[in-house]
């Protein structure tokens, strides 16, 4: 050992698979990306933030560690892909090195929980920066964070139309709630579809079941809603529905942005969420749908929303939620 060789690396030389980092050690960020400022993101691929905000949510909260939960579970992905020098998917076929995406971690946004216009600004301002820069990913959160971090992309790509497409056991449309008031998570597909930067008719929604207002079937024709209830998908399947679903919302726009609710799927699956309703999607659909989405040109930004890891001790929700992102951004980057 020369002198100027510390204990340290001579181990490291001494031994292979000293550079071999196991998913629960070192860095909990999302694909053991590099952790960057939202303005340092010039080389970046995806950028992905936090939102630990549920302070809209009006079931059961815990949304707020939602992002923490999400990065943690990702971090499998990068472990198997750094080991075996990339990866097959045996569903795709894809070949896929996560070492070559550069994934950046900004960390969480700042949030307020008392002051739901601050948060709101700060969601905005921060996708808008890293959308700037990279494919932006956000982890939320109650799924009012979608509203801003829309508005954030919509800007920042100064898009004149921007669709959405929608994986959510509810439409979200509501017009206000007593209690809540205009802004909570009932309301940013109604929100998104006043903005300046889409319509109903651009909006497609895969999902949806359960209960919502009277003569909502007359709401959808009337705006245009693309709307596909789980009866559809069981009907018509997940692949004609996808498929539809995402030409429906970049008819005629820039981009298309995806919001996933992990309610979407059904709570034998991925208990772990605020509002969960039974008869949703299974894990395959799930994984189906972000293939497709995650392939498709016009996808510009994604989030993924309403994890609450403390209600699943066996963490299925967040390993189901990683596996859903680590997914599309596959399909985005993959040979």
């Amino acid at each position: 050992m020369s002198d100027e060789q510390s204990r340290a690396e001579a181990f490291h030389n001494r031994y292979e698979g000293t550079d071999v980092e196991l998913a629960y050690t070192g860095r909990q960020t999302f694909l053991k990306g590099e952790p960057r400022d939202v303005e340092d993101l010039a080389d970046a691929d995806v950028a992905v933030l936090g939102a630990p905000l549920d302070a809209a949510a009006s079931n059961r909260p815990g949304a707020r560690y939602g992002p923490t939960a999400v990065r943690e579970a990702s971090t499998w992905w990068a472990y198997l892909s750094g080991y075996k020098g990339g990866l097959t998917n045996m569903n795709t076929r894809a070949q896929i090195d996560f070492s070559d995406v550069t994934v950046a971690d900004c960390g969480d946004v700042p949030v307020f929980p008392l002051d739901q216009e601050k948060s709101a600004e700060s969601i905005t301002a921060h996708v808008a920066t890293a959308a700037e820069r990279a494919f932006p990913v956000l982890l939320g959160g109650d799924h009012y964070c979608t509203y801003p971090a829309f508005r954030g992309f919509a800007e920042a790509t100064d898009a004149d139309s921007v669709g959405l497409v929608q994986i959510d056991a509810h439409t979200d449309t509501a017009e206000e709630s007593p209690i809540f008031g205009e802004h909570f998570h009932g309301s940013p597909t109604r929100l998104i579809a006043e903005s300046d930067y889409s319509d109903y008719e651009h909006i497609s929604q895969i999902g949806i079941r359960g209960y919502e207002s009277p003569g909502f079937f007359e709401f959808a024709d009337e705006t245009g809603l693309n709307l596909y209830t789980m009866r559809d998908v069981r009907a018509n399947g997940i692949d004609e529905v996808v498929t539809d679903a995402i030409e429906q919302a970049a008819a005629e726009t820039d981009a298309v942005y995806v919001t996933f609710d992990i309610d979407s799927v059904d709570p034998n699956v991925a208990p772990g969420t605020g509002t969960p309703e039974p008869g949703g999607l299974d894990s395959h659909e799930a994984l189906k749908i972000m293939e497709t989405l995650g392939a498709h040109n016009a996808v510009g930004a994604a989030d993924l929303m309403e994890v609450a890891p403390e209600y699943d001790p066996t963490r299925s929700t967040q390993t189901l939620a990683a596996y859903l992102l680590v997914t599309l951004v596959e399909r985005q980057f993959a040979e």
